[in-house]
């Protein structure tokens, strides 16, 4: 395979970073209970934190849309991996040089995040600039490699966290480098091309008169929130709420519900450009309602997990199901579509998690009305309702998918005609 040449090699690069962008999102989520136990933060710091990262990345997303095309995908995409590289790195270190080490993971947070959030504007208009008719089935394809970049976090930090202990969690980000490093290199060599389309505000405002728009940013925000919010939780809360050891709750939770969106999203990948996207969106945020619920609710670990398993089922479709529909619908959205497609699914990645983190500490300080119908204990309960709060955003994609149903409809109606 030819690297200057060869597309594959630019589709592999593009898995990659995907992995990379796994990284940005799992890894801090893997290490709360280190946060908690070894660092001394906080909830609502953690949750604070969560909410930084997102920001930060909601900010890189609209910011793209200005500079991005003038700069190009390579050097774009080539600065992200340097900001992840640098972000990694600064966590370790700043933690040791630095008194208080919320400031320190915060400064680390950004520097890396702010990478994350350019691969994410990137990396998507990369694969559908890439010649070929299979864009839905590709883009599906690409967004599982997000998942497989999830299972292999969460196995290498519960190997390296039973072999070597919580304190020796400082090596963990310098392990992870590998991965932007290596992405790094091949962007210098891959085959890019660049999908021609306006800047900034201008792009923006053709963009929103363009029927489906609006509504396809709704879903983003709730596919966001859908996905994040029970993800970024799960380790601590199969700890704290399950009562099992760390290992075994990263491995059955968030690991659980990485296998099941990574399938999810490899079988439809097959199947994309074949079926109903839409519908299955709304069959999707309805499953998704029903796995927050059977997660809430079950006194049984083992059906905690199966809601942790049939969450991941259910997001897996949902953001590259919508970057397709997009790219359907309006054909000239090119990068600025993607931007705001990735800011809307970001600001849901922020509302989501955070929610559930200011839900859970208000409940843990001054609540005992939960206890009725919730079991455990204050920690564990404060959790269980703060994602019981987070199925608004289900409900709200639920809402949104039957909204683009029904303008799906209106269109093939009007192009049959």
């Amino acid at each position: 395979m030819n690297l200057r040449t060869s597309y594959k090699s630019t589709v592999f690069t593009c898995y990659i970073s995907y992995i990379v962008q796994a990284i940005v999102n799992t890894l801090s989520p893997l290490l709360f209970v280190v946060y908690s136990e070894k660092l001394g933060l906080s909830l609502l710091e953690i949750s604070v934190l969560i909410t930084f990262n997102f920001v930060i990345q909601l900010a890189v997303d609209i910011a793209s849309t200005f500079f991005i095309t003038r700069l190009g995908y390579r050097r774009g995409v080539i600065l992200a991996e340097a900001l992840v590289i640098t972000g990694l790195s600064l966590m370790p270190t700043l933690t040791l040089l630095m008194e208080s080490n919320f400031a320190a993971l915060l400064i680390s947070s950004t520097v890396m995040c702010a990478g994350g959030g350019l691969i994410e504007v990137i990396v998507s208009p990369v694969v559908e600039a890439i010649p070929g008719d299979k864009k839905a089935s590709a883009m599906t394809i690409l967004h599982s490699f997000y998942c497989w970049g999830q299972v292999i976090v969460v196995i290498i930090t519960t190997l390296y966290l039973s072999v070597f202990g919580l304190e020796a969690w400082l090596f963990l980000p310098l392990i992870f480098t590998v991965f932007p490093i290596t992405a790094g290199i091949l962007y210098f060599f891959v085959p890019i091309n660049q999908l021609e389309d306006g800047n900034g505000l201008r792009g923006f405002s053709h963009l929103v008169r363009q029927n489906g728009f609006v509504t396809m940013l709704l879903i983003m925000v709730a596919a966001g929130a859908s996905e994040v919010a029970l993800s970024q939780w799960a380790s601590l809360f199969a700890e704290k709420g399950l009562g099992i050891s760390k290992s075994l709750g990263d491995l059955l939770g968030p690991c659980a519900f990485a296998v099941t969106m990574g399938l999810s999203r490899v079988i439809f990948g097959k199947y994309a450009s074949s079926i109903k996207l839409e519908r299955w969106m709304l069959a999707s945020f309805v499953l998704c309602a029903v796995s927050y619920l059977i997660t809430v609710f079950s006194t049984i670990p083992a059906l905690s997990f199966l809601g942790f398993a049939l969450c991941g089922i259910s997001v897996a479709i949902l953001w590259p199901g919508t970057y397709s529909l997009g790219a359907q619908i309006i054909p000239t959205g090119g990068t600025v579509m993607f931007a705001f497609f990735a800011f809307s699914g970001d600001l849901g990645c922020t509302l989501g998690p955070d929610l559930i983190g200011i839900v859970s500490d208000a409940v843990v300080k001054n609540g005992g009305t939960f206890t009725s119908f919730l079991s455990g204990d204050a920690t564990s309960v404060g959790l269980k309702v703060g994602i019981l709060t987070a199925l608004v955003f289900p409900i709200m994609g639920i809402l949104a998918s039957l909204s683009l149903t029904k303008i799906m409809k209106k269109n093939e109606a009007s192009t049959n005609n």
